[in-house]
């Protein structure tokens, strides 16, 4: 059952795992709850580093990387289909549990049920699975045009009616997390904060946007760029050349159309994000693969590689992380620091999850999440430690 790992792809999400990181920790620490009037200029030039690196170009990485891997999953599955549906099943429940006992602002939900619509598009040529996403990647700007946000406008309502029913309000939603230091508190907000989560994705049209990426993702994995770099050199170039000419200007006006309240409306910002979030995440993962292959035996990527292989614990690990330092239930620092402090926590927990997942890995074959996803997707149960009398690399 063990197929051949591509240093590359677990690098590259290595390097999506920080990003992630240092674009949810300003939730877990509250910071973006905070009234911006009161934001420092410190607070303010940070944000605005943030959005215009960070804001979307990780998600668009993390997005791609996972299709990558259905792509492969689906490949290796050959006829049974169904192996990668009860995969998708499987990651739908880990979500769920995330989202409703841990954090609110779960993305794996979404990603297995966007992954579930996949093997619909096998048949298609990698051309039309690329005309296909361009259309959902498009999508989310039509129906902001047609139907802005009203489609959610039931989810708000609910969401607010779960709000009042535990008293929680407008002037304590910000600290609410802070304060309160029992978990059934803690459980009553993530309670209204599933429902929140579900606006999110409907106002935002995310499912189509996820789904766009994933099937970019699905045609890289289907040709297998990622498997013979320097035959692909020249494209990967004029993506990343593409991608900053064209993300670079167009991410500076969604980054200052975005701090400055959205002055130009919400349709504009969608463009944005269409036009410069996308091309800059394209360029990120290009401009990687570039580097990585000029020295591919570096021992820079084989450490990035680290927290890549254990990404899906990794990312739910940040949440925890994020819960015992910020909320009251643990730390309680939550509103007491600022959006630079805030991202400095950030890179040390990436730091830490760099060092516990290479001294995991020493000893153990998946890390503790893929362990149980990967026995629950094929029914038996799987060794976990290493040959014990092979030392640890």
């Amino acid at each position: 059952m063990q197929k051949k790992r591509y240093i590359v792809l677990d690098a590259l999400r290595g390097f999506a795992i920080l990003g992630i990181c240092l674009a949810n920790f300003p939730e877990f620490s509250l910071w973006t709850f905070s009234d911006p009037a009161g934001w420092t200029m410190t607070d303010k030039v940070t944000r605005a580093i943030q959005t215009f690196l960070v804001d979307g170009k990780f998600y668009t990485l993390f997005s791609l990387l996972f299709g990558m891997g259905f792509s492969i999953q689906l490949a290796n599955a050959g006829q049974k289909t169904r192996t990668f549906y009860r995969r998708m099943i499987i990651l739908f429940l880990i979500g769920l549990c995330h989202l409703l006992f841990l954090w609110s602002g779960d993305i794996l939900m979404l990603y297995a049920a966007m992954g579930m619509l996949l093997p619909l598009f096998k048949r298609l040529s990698t051309k039309g699975i690329l005309v296909s996403a361009g259309i959902f990647l498009t999508l989310p700007v039509i129906c902001e045009a047609v139907f802005g946000t009203t489609l959610s406008d039931p989810l708000v309502a609910e969401q607010w009616r779960i709000c009042a029913l535990y008293g929680i309000t407008e002037a304590n939603f910000g600290t609410w997390l802070a304060d309160i230091t029992n978990y059934k508190g803690m459980l009553q907000f993530l309670h209204q904060g599933a429902v929140e989560r579900m606006w999110e994705f409907v106002s935002s049209y995310r499912f189509f946007k996820v789904l766009g990426l994933f099937l970019i993702g699905f045609a890289v994995g289907r040709e297998r760029i990622f498997a013979d770099l320097g035959k692909y050199r020249k494209l990967l170039r004029d993506i990343l050349l593409y991608g900053l000419l064209l993300g670079i200007p167009v991410s500076v006006l969604y980054t200052w159309n975005s701090m400055a309240g959205e002055p130009l409306g919400a349709v504009a910002q969608s463009v944005f994000y269409l036009l410069g979030v996308y091309p800059m995440g394209f360029a990120y993962s290009a401009g990687f693969c570039l580097l990585f292959q000029r020295r591919p035996e570096g021992k820079g990527w084989l450490l990035l590689a680290k927290p890549g292989k254990v990404a899906c614990t990794n990312y739910l690990m940040q949440s925890v992380l994020g819960i015992v330092i910020f909320y009251g239930i643990g730390f309680g620092l939550g509103g007491k620091i600022g959006l630079l402090g805030t991202e400095a926590i950030a890179l040390g927990v990436y730091a830490l999850e760099i060092a516990a997942s290479a001294l995991w890995l020493n000893y153990f074959r998946f890390g503790p999440v893929e362990w149980v996803w990967r026995m629950l997707t094929y029914g038996q149960r799987l060794p976990l430690r290493k040959d014990p009398t092979v030392l640890p690399s």
